[in-house]
């Protein structure tokens, strides 16, 4: 039988790389991993200051207390962590409804003219400044009516739907054609198998978004100073001005007294914590495959 492989006379000889080209190689390859170290050394260096600074200021009275009036020591910012989950759990329930659903739309029935406005308003809202969309929410909700953790939470909700929306739009975008044609040869209604398939093999990705812009809002401050104020008592009311975790740490900070100084950096560790925990936790859930598709 004949070899199943050439004789070496006949077998092509491997090209050789030109030094330039190998030179060139290495250079390309250093430059992108010294842009990696540009982009995560200031991000590690915030991050280790922050634990620096934070972690030696926590302790049990900083997590169970209320603030303790001018002049006075210790005291903790209790009312405000429970305040930033009220506040942040009324901005989910609003926004992401309202995100994922203008999502849904666009990436399936979007394709017009009303397609085109929504995105271009999600843009100019994603740039709008969170100064602005504080001030308009004390507009609608806070004059004549009072500040409020529902006033605060609105904002933030108002600032999570333009990225939630783009997001998931993106995310259905990538999902097959070919899923959406078999269920249709199946007979499924177009709105459910945008529900059950469609929405469903996007999961993951979807959820990713929802984080994204959950952690984009919870350390927002300048919207809360126009909607929710801030309060030194506990308040677990919706109609009522709630303490929130930035609204604390901006006034600790600019405060005079070393230890509110020092309470602030602990406010911005444990506010920090619980972005990069809640996000840890729902990626972590998501992969477990029980909200869908990974």
């Amino acid at each position: 039988m004949p070899e199943a492989t050439g004789s070496p006379s006949t077998q092509q000889a491997p090209l050789s790389i030109s030094w330039r080209r190998r030179a060139t190689d290495h250079l390309m390859t250093g430059v992108a991993i010294l842009t990696v170290v540009l982009v995560l050394a200031p991000l590690v260096a915030i991050f280790g200051y922050l634990v620096y600074r934070g972690v030696g200021s926590i302790n049990w009275a900083f997590l169970t207390q209320t603030p303790k009036p001018v002049g006075e020591s210790g005291g903790g910012m209790a009312n405000a962590i429970v305040g930033s989950m009220l506040i942040l759990g009324i901005a989910s329930i609003i926004g992401v409804p309202f995100g994922v659903g203008a999502g849904i739309f666009l990436a399936e029935f979007g394709r017009n003219r009303f397609g085109t406005a929504i995105r271009f308003t999600a843009d100019v809202l994603n740039g709008v400044p969170s100064i602005v969309i504080g001030i308009v929410a004390w507009a609608i909700l806070v004059r004549g009516r009072g500040f409020s953790a529902l006033a605060g939470g609105v904002a933030l909700a108002i600032m999570m739907v333009p990225t939630i929306c783009r997001t998931t739009e993106e995310m259905l975008l990538l999902v097959p054609q070919a899923l959406r044609e078999a269920a249709y040869g199946l007979g499924i209604p177009r709105w459910r198998t945008t529900l059950s398939i469609t929405l469903r093999t996007a999961t993951s990705g979807v959820i990713t978004g929802i984080m994204l812009a959950f952690a984009r809002v919870a350390g927002e401050t300048a919207p809360l100073l126009f909607t929710a104020l801030g309060n030194t008592f506990w308040s677990l009311r919706y109609d009522q001005p709630t303490a929130a975790l930035p609204l604390q740490i901006y006034t600790y900070a600019n405060s005079p007294y070393d230890d509110w100084h020092r309470q602030a950096w602990a406010g911005s560790f444990v506010l920090i914590l619980l972005i990069v925990s809640s996000v840890a936790a729902v990626r972590y859930v998501v992969r477990r495959g029980t909200f869908g598709a990974a």
